[in-house]
């Protein structure tokens, strides 16, 4: 049975504003329509306190000072591009600093309760990129790539074939510290992606994701090293065609 107009799209949507997530340490919780998890986002130290003095409302995404441990807001892997595409993931997003994290904006086929960045999803080295993940796309930022301050355009699990050169991934658009981007992720019905920062195109690649297999959406940041590392975000927007064969 096809829905209605009215009830064919998702839209999620959370901007931030006067909530406070820090005080509740489940190992799932819930923030507007999306998910707080990641390995060690239960612990008191983790979590999404709202910023004070920003206008329009943003979290600080917070992990704890234990390498590997991640804190990300996202959802379970409930999106197929083949059927429910195009799937388009906003956010805005800053950092404090650039140092000792990695940061991961996209989707993989990892459920987020205890989701490592480097453990379940990629990592990177010097000028490597190693995926984990089966099935993964998204926006990537390491302190421990040679250009850690670009964001890279990683993927895997589609048709096109897997690249783990990172100068052949990276967009050439820095992230500054302290200064606000929009990160824009669009994926077809085709499992073609395209990635745009600050509404530039910055890369597209055609069959980056399989159609079939069922990805979840995954803000996070991740410790590599023995200090808090934080990621800032304004708002979180995701859309997507509703899945007609349920």
């Amino acid at each position: 049975m096809v829905q209605s107009a009215a009830n064919s799209k998702i839209s999620l949507f959370y901007d931030f504003f006067g909530e406070d997530a820090i005080a509740n340490t489940a190992e799932l919780r819930q923030l507007g329509p999306f998910s707080v998890g990641g390995q060690g986002s239960a612990e008191a130290d983790a979590g999404v306190p709202t910023i004070a003095g920003v206008p329009s409302g943003a979290g600080r995404i917070t992990t704890t000072n234990e390498d590997n441990h991640t804190t990300l807001v996202g959802t379970q892997a409930a999106f197929k591009a083949g059927t429910m595409g195009t799937i388009v993931l906003e956010a805005r997003v800053q950092f404090e600093n650039l140092d000792t994290k990695e940061a991961f904006i996209g989707f993989s086929d990892i459920a987020p309760e205890t989701l490592s960045i480097e453990t379940d999803i990629l990592t990177g080295a010097t000028a490597t990129i190693t995926n984990t993940a089966s099935d993964f796309v998204g926006f990537f930022l390491s302190a421990e790539l040679s250009d850690d301050e670009d964001w890279h355009a990683v993927y895997n699990g589609g048709s096109a074939s897997a690249v783990t050169a990172s100068t052949s991934l990276d967009l050439d658009d820095d992230a500054v510290a302290g200064e606000w981007q929009i990160l824009r992720l669009e994926i077809t019905s085709d499992g073609d992606a395209r990635w745009y920062i600050d509404n530039d195109l910055k890369k597209t690649v055609s069959g980056a994701v399989s159609t079939t297999t069922a990805l979840g959406l995954c803000v996070g940041v991740e410790a590599k090293g023995a200090a808090i590392e934080t990621m800032d975000v304004d708002y979180i927007s995701l859309k997507a065609n509703r899945e007609q064969a349920v």
